[in-house]
């Protein structure tokens, strides 16, 4: 799938991944309606890499052109 066709899908709540990652990274997701500090945050996307943790993940160009997305199926 492209960047283009799988947004609207992360915005429903559904993860996210790329096939052509090293394969560390599991999935990315929407976070959004949420508080930081006691403050309201507008909606950003967050990655799960395998040994790090959650981080703020904001595609590359070449993510945005890649055709090989997919939804994450827990």
């Amino acid at each position: 799938m492209t960047f283009e066709s799988i947004l609207p899908l992360i915005k429903k709540g559904q993860k996210a991944v790329r096939l052509g990652w090293s394969g560390a990274e599991d999935y990315i997701f929407l976070v959004k309606d949420t508080q930081i500090l006691q403050q309201e945050t507008t909606p950003f996307l967050m990655i799960q890499v395998q040994g790090e943790g959650l981080s703020m993940f904001q595609p590359t160009v070449c993510d945005i052109l890649a055709t090989d997305w997919e939804i994450v199926h827990e």
